[in-house]
């Protein structure tokens, strides 16, 4: 029995130590820039400024596309290029939400068009997004398909009762890696008509 409670509590302690590793480097990594107009009860309306991103096309569903997008955008960031260089991890991952799934990877801020190494695999594109006004609803823990539909109504639902004009360009921003459990943050962000 004390062997157990040995082996569970080197297995806590790794998993902690993990947790604070991974929080810690995340702090560091460079994220998609904005600026917050302001704040409402359930959501706030923010300025992005124009960015770069790496983009795939996925099928309609998050929980059967996701792990392929990022697979495929992580393999091309890790050296899956003409020049074999790697290029540093942003957050957060963004997938558009219309009739097909994009996701994206913000490339850093060093980089620009013309200087990036060519992809290995024909369906990274590059996809330049112009500065724009959106409005943000963030909630924690695990993403999948059904979380996003939800609080992409709700995000509607807080924006008509504001009497808020919006587009039909939707986004699912996801902020950490799949092994940190801690403090999750994701958010659905939508255009603004101005």
């Amino acid at each position: 029995m004390k062997t157990v409670f040995i082996i569970l509590g080197v297995l806590l302690l790794v998993f902690v130590i993990i947790q604070i590793y991974t929080m810690k480097t995340q702090s560091n990594i460079e994220t998609y820039p904005y600026k917050v107009e302001k704040k409402y009860e359930k959501f706030e309306i923010r300025s992005y400024a124009a960015s770069l991103f790496t983009s795939v096309k996925l099928t309609k569903e998050y929980k059967t596309s996701s792990s392929k997008g990022f697979s495929i955008l992580a393999g091309y960031i890790f050296g899956g290029n003409d020049k074999k260089e790697k290029i540093a991890m942003t957050s957060p991952v963004a997938i558009s939400l219309d009739d097909t799934m994009t996701m994206m990877f913000l490339v850093p801020k060093e980089y620009k068009k013309e200087n990036l190494p060519a992809p290995n695999q024909t369906q990274i594109k590059f996809r330049e997004e112009p500065a724009k006004r959106v409005a943000a609803i963030t909630f924690g823990g695990w993403a999948n398909d059904e979380k996003i539909k939800n609080y992409k109504m709700a995000l509607k639902v807080a924006l008509d009762n504001e009497g808020i004009k919006y587009s039909n360009r939707f986004y699912f921003l996801g902020y950490n890696p799949p092994f940190e459990m801690i403090g999750r943050k994701n958010e659905i962000i939508v255009e603004l008509d101005n």
